[in-house]
């Protein structure tokens, strides 16, 4: 193995399924996916697990299978969380630097971040991620890197990403037990933005939604940060149920209409019919259309009410972009462009390199822009455990360089 590869993994753990991808990463600035997989989870409930032993296994399995494709020893990764405890909370702070002569350092940047956290995020709640909106020196205000300028107080805007103590505790157990040390936790949808938004959309504005299939998340970005982020307690599973309440029939049937009949469109006029064990069952079309079309609108509406409370409600000009297993819905994008009132497109990573082209797909989004955080983490020798701390050790090393190449 060379000396100048380097290896990043993201791992997607939502409640239905466990996705992961291991990318290499050259000198020369090439990325590649060297490996993936996916498999079923167990044990969680909408995000949160419900016990340790279910996603501990469904892990290691995966994890297993993508060293094999890969040949790399898998000990560390970034790590997607979800669940309606996700919550972003706006701050400030200000702290005096020294005299008018003092050049702001990088101790600076974490002193004013500490104190715009303290007290503003309740103490059951691990921080994920601080993201400053600007910085102001000495009144001069709308500063994005302070570094290097001089001045005697120092103040930040920022956005903190947090979640409840208690699940990010267990998810890192569950992790363990899977023999995987954590490197960051990313709310799944944030990572989601990190591999299918470019850099205009998130400076003009736009939402992501990650249609899973126990939740709906939602990101807003507005120049070029992360503004808001809302989990709802519904996805595609919810669906499935519905039609095997409905309709009579076990959930494994439900998927099946689900995937091959449903469309987000209703532009279907035949009845639905499907076999099952040499037996052919027929449903009417207008019955199935009616019990889609109403979990649809209920889970748009609350994304609707998610854009409405971050205050972007037909306020973005680059719309939404949809990604996560649910996208995958046949004429999805059609329903929420309607539902939601404003432009929709599906996402998914694109030219990823190596193997990358089996998972240009809306679900692996989050596994990939975990992997890319990952790169981007080590790079900037920037690691949070409850409360963010730095790592200053690679400012001009291997992974510097490689930065630029990420950002889109």
């Amino acid at each position: 193995m060379e000396e100048s590869v380097r290896y990043a993994v993201g791992v997607d753990v939502g409640t239905e399924n466990v996705r992961a991808v291991v990318l290499s990463l050259t000198k020369g600035g090439e990325v590649s996916v060297v490996g993936y997989n996916e498999g079923k989870n167990a044990g969680m409930r909408k995000g949160v697990l419900a016990n340790l032993a279910g996603p501990a296994d469904a892990i290691d399995k995966i994890l297993g299978e993508v060293e094999r494709m890969s040949g790399y020893e898998i000990h560390q990764a970034t790590v997607s969380i979800n669940g309606a405890q996700i919550l972003t909370t706006k701050t400030e702070g200000m702290i005096a630097v020294g005299t008018a002569e003092h050049e702001i350092n990088e101790e600076d940047l974490y002193r004013v971040e500490d104190v715009a956290v303290t007290g503003r995020v309740p103490a059951n709640r691990e921080i994920l991620d601080v993201i400053p909106f600007g910085y102001s020196i000495d009144g001069q205000e709308e500063v994005q890197d302070p570094i290097g300028m001089t001045g005697a107080r120092l103040e930040l805007k920022a956005n903190v990403v947090s979640a409840l103590q208690p699940n990010s505790t267990n998810l890192k157990k569950a992790l363990e037990g899977a023999k995987l040390q954590v490197e960051r936790l990313v709310p799944s949808v944030v990572a989601g933005a990190r591999s299918v938004l470019d850099e205009k959309q998130k400076e003009n504005g736009v939402a992501i939604v990650d249609l899973g299939a126990a939740t709906t998340s939602v990101a807003v970005y507005e120049e070029g940060e992360l503004q808001y982020v809302g989990v709802v307690p519904a996805g595609s599973n919810n669906i499935t149920n519905d039609l095997a309440i409905c309709l009579e029939i076990n959930t494994e049937i439900a998927e099946e209409i689900k995937k091959r009949h449903v469309t987000g469109s209703f532009s279907g006029e035949k009845d639905v019919v499907i076999k099952v064990n040499r037996e052919e069952l027929t449903f009417a079309r207008e019955q199935v259309d009616e019990v889609v079309r109403a979990r649809l609108e209920e889970i748009f509406e609350k994304v609707k009410k998610e854009l409405r409370k971050a205050g972007y409600e037909k306020r973005l000009p680059e719309g939404a972009v949809l990604v996560g297993g649910g996208a995958k819905m046949r004429d999805i994008e059609v329903f929420a462009k309607g539902a939601l009132e404003m432009s929709v497109k599906i996402g998914a990573p694109k030219e990823l390199g190596g193997v990358g082209n089996a998972i240009e797909k809306p679900e692996y989004a989050a596994a990939v822009g975990l992997a890319f955080l990952s790169a981007e983490g080590e790079a900037r020798g920037v690691a949070r455990e409850g409360k963010r701390k730095a790592k200053q050790n690679g400012g001009g090393g291997f992974f510097s360089g490689l930065l630029k190449k990420f950002k889109f």
